[in-house]
């Protein structure tokens, strides 16, 4: 009865409205008014949930998988070995340590868990109270996170495939991913993952590296109060930082305290006694071992990762075996040659560039170092007068003791390639590459001074000159493009007298190999380099190109020379011979790259003859005389202007080696002429190297280059009238024929003249690729004139060569105590 007398209540007003809505009526959209049917209704409802479910599923998709999931818990780094078997390095994707969770200690797991996720253990990766806190606080302004542990160990594993934005889809991806490894790791495994790759700052990651960064201590060893310091940060770990925010971190970890009170993990009475201690942090940032070839380990990751990517392997994951080219032998010796020599330079460059001695001397050149500076630069940039950044960094003591010893501390480079296979045996990038690690083999250019003539001289020899051949030691003017003119000049004055370009090579006369480069032309010896090895860098062709004045590395020397150990046939130096997966299956093996015949075996052996000499008798004579080496070896010393760089490079037939010497910045150089040649700053480290490896019969010291045959009654009848021309024109006579011979030739010669490469103007700056290195190098050597522009010289000229006797005696030999100079003063005899 209620119901009928509702209806007669209702039922007359709405008919009368709705006849006054009938012209309204016939509008099509009015029938969308109607009241929607229970099962519309139903449907409307269930529209919104299944939406967001089919989202999900989309989702799942672009999220990390199961197998990707027990990787990163198994995660193995690839190792790196050595060629007999030791180990050179291991590539981590971070400095971390793991360690079980029963090598943790309880209470960092108490302090996690209380604060972090206090329903750890009842929930399957996702806490729906939590979250639903975290949206309400965060719909009313107060932004909160409802992550649990399990979530946030996705976000740390997978960054890039769940990302760190705060929307809706990177939530549902971070939950997706929380399932699966709740579905696939029990909650012991999760901890103990989470706290293995959770990150602490100062590259260290995970709890065991942490402990030992803020703690000197092991994970095992923290006590309740370093514990929750430790879980403070995760909260945010630059803001919380105990080492540079030490009051927020001790407020953060009394929170982090009380949390443990409030879930029961810590009694409130020893809260209240440990809430009020200090921190007491023992840092020490961590560093990984460099390893024993730390820079050859650097260049191998490069190239590794790419090698990973083409074949779909991670190189910090995939437990990958890399065995290397490197013998550990070798390896260590070349590494104890550097130290010794580095450390015995040190102590003359320390003198040289004393506080009262050179530092003070180079009064201009130190105030540019200074205006170099990031400290001088943000000075002017705040508004500091340069003239007073500049005098108030010249008075602070830390300040300019700290430029000094970074500005004059030697560096050094060294690597010993099989010519025969082009395999790289040893490799030092530096003195120490805990305080350098830039690498002075294969990413540093440097003028190669003398030690690039040899390709002068093997062009020549190609073009079908002989070593008897002969021009005269006289003044050489060069004209250059733009009206100046070179004149190279040596150590001593022109003797004007004749002599063979084996003695020009011997005792490295600057005059002779300028002429010489005149007859072969610049173009020439350019294309011979970069057939030999020189494939990098830049080689301008230019006359001055024979002195050396193209910076190149000591990589790309050390591989050409290796191509003349080698009959002149180039092999690309490699690192890698065999790639290995963790159960030891093979991936893939590497051979030797392929032989190019880069020089004609007949000239090579002609070249490789004339070196000899430079070891017999020549500026590389204390090979013999100070190492004695008596095996059948060949090389080539170089210095270049103001003994800024220090070269030198032996070959014997199964193993070729170099070394340079110098500063970073090449505007510092020893301050002495004798110290400062490559004959006596770098020779030394390659003789030690050497000496110990034949000795220790890592080589054979009875190796001998292979011959190239000459049979025949015309090649016997040539050798015979090359040396009587020569006895009859005043040479030196018959030139031995080319070939290894049973023993090196160590006939009683005067001591060798300089090697040092003077520069042409055009080629003035000497720049390296250190990051320090900004300046070129001043003309000592090469007198400049200024002429009327004219066009270059033709890459070819007549020869200049002369019949006068060969000089019978040679400069003075070097004195036994190095002899410091100032800067500026010409290069001395070495």
């Amino acid at each position: 009865m209620r119901l009928d007398k509702i209806k007669s209540l209702l039922v007359p007003p709405l008919t009368q409205a709705w006849a006054q809505l009938q012209p309204v009526q016939r509008l099509k959209s009015l029938p969308s008014l109607r009241r929607p049917t229970r099962r519309q209704a139903l449907l409307a409802v269930a529209a919104v949930p299944a939406a967001f479910l089919l989202y999900v599923l989309v989702l799942i998709p672009f999220t990390p998988g199961i197998s990707d999931i027990r990787k990163a818990r198994f995660e193995r780094p690839a190792q790196v070995l050595s060629s007999d078997g030791k180990e050179l390095a291991v590539f981590k994707w971070a400095n971390r340590e793991w360690v079980k969770l029963s090598e943790i200690s309880p209470a960092v797991v108490d302090a996690l868990i209380s604060t972090e996720d206090h329903r750890f253990y009842q929930h399957h990766g996702l806490d729906w109270r939590r979250t639903a806190s975290a949206a309400l606080h965060t719909f009313s302004g107060d932004r909160q996170g409802g992550s649990t542990i399990t979530q946030q160990l996705a976000r740390n594993l997978y960054p890039d495939e769940i990302g760190r934005a705060p929307t809706m889809t990177r939530k549902l991806k971070e939950a997706i991913t929380a399932f699966k490894i709740e579905a696939l790791y029990t909650k012991e495994q999760i901890l103990e993952t989470y706290l293995n790759t959770v990150p602490f700052l100062y590259n260290a990651y995970g709890i065991e590296m942490a402990a030992r960064t803020y703690f000197d201590k092991s994970a095992r060893s923290l006590d309740v109060l370093q514990s929750a310091t430790l879980i403070g940060m995760l909260k945010g770990n630059s803001y919380y930082n105990p080492v540079l925010n030490p009051e927020r971190a001790l407020d953060r970890r009394n929170t982090v305290l009380a949390q443990m009170v409030k879930r029961g993990r810590l009694d409130a009475a020893r809260f209240e006694q440990l809430k009020k201690r200090p921190l007491r942090i023992d840092f020490e940032r961590q560093t990984e071992p460099p390893g024993p070839a730390p820079h050859f380990a650097q260049q191998l990751r490069k190239w590794l990762i790419g090698w990973a990517d083409r074949n779909g392997y991670d190189i910090y994951a995939d437990g990958l075996v890399v065995h290397t080219t490197i013998d550990a032998r070798l390896q260590a010796l070349a590494t104890q040659a550097v130290t010794a020599q580095g450390n015995r330079l040190q102590s003359i460059a320390n003198a040289a560039w004393a506080p009262r001695a050179g530092w003070a001397a180079s009064k201009d050149l130190v105030q540019a170092f200074v205006r170099e500076t990031p400290e001088y630069r943000s000075a002017v940039a705040a508004g500091t007068p340069a003239d007073e950044a500049l005098k108030h960094l010249l008075a602070n003591p830390a300040f300019m003791q700290a430029l000094r010893q970074q500005k004059t501390r030697i560096q050094a480079g060294f690597i010993a390639i099989d010519p025969r296979t082009g395999q790289i045996r040893a490799w030092v990038g530096s003195r120490d590459y805990t305080q350098d690690a830039f690498d002075h083999v294969q990413s540093a250019r440097r003028q190669p001074g003398s030690t690039f003539k040899p390709f002068v001289y093997g062009a020549a020899f190609q073009q079908g000159k002989t070593p008897d051949d002969t021009l005269v030691d006289q003044p050489v003017e060069i004209q250059l493009a733009g009206g100046e003119v070179w004149r190279p000049t040596d150590e001593g004055r022109p003797s004007g007298r004749a002599m063979t370009l084996r003695d020009g090579l011997v005792y490295s006369r600057n005059t002779i190999t300028a002429q010489l480069m005149q007859e072969v032309g610049p173009s020439r010896v350019a294309r011979l380099a970069r057939a030999m090895g020189v494939r990098d860098s830049k080689l301008d062709t230019v006359p001055s190109l024979a002195l050396g004045t193209s910076p190149v590395t000591l990589k790309e020397m050390v591989a050409s020379y290796a191509t003349i150990a080698n009959a002149g046939e180039y092999i690309a130096p490699t690192m890698v011979t065999r790639i290995e997966d963790r159960d030891g299956k093979v991936l893939q093996e590497f051979q030797p790259a392929r032989a190019e015949r880069a020089l004609p075996a007949a000239t090579t052996q002609t070249l490789l003859d004339v070196m000899r000499d430079v070891i017999d008798r020549g500026t590389g004579a204390s090979i013999r005389s100070r190492f004695g080496i008596r095996a059948d070896v060949a090389g080539k010393t170089g210095t270049t202007q103001d003994n800024a760089d220090g070269w030198f490079i032996l070959m014997h037939p199964e193993l070729v080696a170099g070394a340079w010497v110098g500063f970073n910045d090449s505007r510092v150089t020893l301050r002495s002429d004798y110290w400062g040649q490559g004959a006596h700053s770098a020779l030394p480290i390659v003789g030690d190297f050497y000496q110990h490896s034949l000795r220790g019969r890592i080589i054979d010291g009875r190796a001998r280059f292979a011959a190239e045959e000459e049979s025949g009654v015309f090649s016997a009848l040539a050798t015979q009238v090359r040396g009587w021309f020569a006895r009859l024109f005043g040479g030196k006579g018959p030139a031995e024929a080319p070939g290894a011979r049973p023993a090196p030739r160590r006939p009683a010669l005067p001591p060798p003249e300089a090697d040092v490469t003077p520069q042409p103007p055009a080629q003035a700056a000497n720049i390296t690729d250190a990051s320090d290195a900004t300046a070129g190098m001043a003309l000592d050597h090469g007198e400049v004139v200024v002429a009327v522009p004219e066009q270059a010289p033709a890459e070819t000229t007549d020869s200049t060569a002369g019949t006068a006797p060969a000089p019978s005696a040679l400069p003075a030999p070097p004195p036994a105590a190095p002899a410091t100079t100032a800067p500026g003063a010409s290069s001395a005899p070495g």
